[in-house]
């Protein structure tokens, strides 16, 4: 009888304590990372695989989720986004001293080009830049406070009760029915001057271009909703293409660090 209590205790404690759905969800974490790789030069592979012992970064896309239900690394749980109103900037509106994901990306840069850092401490930023650039191109991420980046935002997915965040984390990705390999594998064929012009900007631009999209969702999409198939038919193609620029735009980051 106490073990049956405990046990609904600690479910309950869980189930309070959880944090938003997961950014992108692993398949698309880990169609990012495997899109990095295609574009890393030698060099920078060389160094990445020393310092993951030659894991892949699909493989350790997924970490900074993970590491989520350990409260060590609860400090970290801000880094994975940031919200503001869409008629303000990043640059005018109040941070959260906790940081936010541009403040999580230029850290981890920062300890992967020390010379000083260690390998734990650079182990450790390579897995969560790995995440958090893949977190940039989540529209829902770069999202407003008052909805928690569309976690409160509710919706129907195929009938189903759910919410705005977790439609363009998991649900359209899951109802594609591709593995993390086959997204990652028949992504948009691009042109020179097409791959060029994704690989321009700084964080801060391709933060503003998620935001721009971020906008456009919530001027199309209502709350209640049912979204279905006309839903995936009007952004599934953007979704993919965010995959895409993430997994390239990570390489570009990690070719600048690496080498």
């Amino acid at each position: 009888m106490k073990k049956g209590i405990l046990l609904f205790v600690l479910t309950v404690f869980t189930v309070l304590t959880a944090y938003p759905a997961e950014d992108w969800g692993r398949n698309g974490h880990r169609a990012t990372g495997a899109i990095a790789e295609k574009y890393l030069t030698k060099k920078a592979k060389r160094n990445i695989n020393r310092l993951l012992d030659g894991q892949s970064l699909a493989l350790v896309s997924t970490y900074a989720d993970e590491i989520k239900s350990d409260s060590k690394y609860r400090k970290y749980g801000p880094w994975h986004y940031v919200n503001f109103p869409f008629d303000s900037t990043y640059e005018n509106h109040e941070k959260n001293e906790a940081g936010d994901i541009i403040v999580a990306i230029n850290k981890s840069i920062e300890v992967l080009k020390d010379a000083n850092a260690s390998k734990e401490d650079k182990v450790f930023y390579l897995k969560m830049l790995v995440h958090f650039l893949g977190d940039l191109h989540q529209p829902l991420h770069i999202g407003l406070a008052e909805d928690k980046g569309g976690n409160d935002f509710q919706v129907q997915w195929f009938k189903e009760g759910t919410n705005l965040h977790s439609v363009w984390d998991s649900k359209m990705i899951a109802e594609y029915k591709m593995s993390y390999s086959e997204l990652a594998a028949n992504g948009k064929g691009l042109s020179k001057n097409e791959l060029k012009q994704i690989q321009q900007g700084s964080i801060k631009d391709w933060m503003y271009e998620s935001r721009a999209l971020c906008k456009n969702i919530y001027d199309n999409t209502e709350v209640g909703q049912k979204l279905w198939y006309p839903y995936m038919y009007e952004y599934m193609d953007v979704l993919r293409m965010q995959l895409q620029k993430g997994g390239i735009r990570l390489a570009e980051v990690l070719n600048d660090i690496f080498g």
